[in-house]
């Protein structure tokens, strides 16, 4: 059995959202929009938002693992963002600023819930099952899924959040930058602060680990 991918695409109403950089923003745009930021314009603010909610979203769900958890942390990210635009010199790209902003707020909640030993049960919510019925709905011809295929398909999908949520958050960190946010070796390191070669190493063994806790769970090998 192959290991389901563990990111997608994100709709709202049928609609890609924007990507994480702004692709269609060039340099100089970019400045000109973090200006905004700097000066505190309500409307750049809310336009940041706007196109960075999503995916701020999806990674401390993944994270944290816990949606309760989620939404009041990905609302906690733009409050910072907001906080310290001011401080950000455009040594890194702006979705990268904001990702290292969104990990580290992540990891220290993760530190106090442990601290806390909280008992309460994780609440997870796989994405792909919300990207897998909007790209349903999207699609104006297609070939409808046996149920039983797509029930499976949750039943996995819900399987590799819990395996996740139980990885080191170390090795977690990286496994989501990576494999679920698709972000490149340089970006991870920069977002991370680590080497290169500390970077592919624990990828390396967060894969090996997010894969032996699944084959564990269903009882199967997968390729």
């Amino acid at each position: 059995m192959p290991l389901p991918p563990l990111g997608g695409p994100v709709y709202r109403g049928g609609d890609l959202l924007p990507g994480w950089d702004l692709a269609d923003h060039d340099e100089k745009s970019e400045q000109r929009f973090i200006e905004r930021l700097a000066s505190h314009d309500e409307r750049a603010f809310n336009e940041l938002v706007q196109a960075y909610e999503q995916r701020v979203y999806r990674l401390v769900l993944r994270m944290l693992g816990r949606r309760d958890e989620a939404e009041d942390m990905a609302q906690e990210v733009f409050v910072q963002v907001f906080k310290a635009i001011g401080t950000f010199r455009g040594d890194s790209k702006l979705g990268t600023w904001i990702y290292r902003i969104a990990v580290n707020l992540c990891k220290n909640r993760i530190k106090y819930l442990s601290r806390r030993h909280s008992s309460d049960e994780d609440e997870l919510e796989p994405v792909a099952e919300r990207t897998a019925l909007d790209e349903k709905k999207s699609s104006a011809v297609g070939e409808t899924s046996r149920p039983d295929q797509v029930v499976e398909g949750y039943q996995i999908e819900k399987i590799v959040q819990e395996c996740m949520a139980g990885i080191d958050p170390d090795f977690r960190e990286v496994l989501v930058l990576r494999d679920v946010e698709d972000l490149s070796y340089e970006e991870l390191c920069e977002v991370t602060g680590l080497p290169d070669g500390t970077v592919k190493s624990r990828l390396h063994r967060a894969r090996a680990m997010l894969k032996a806790a699944v084959e564990q769970r269903i009882g199967e090998k997968i390729r």
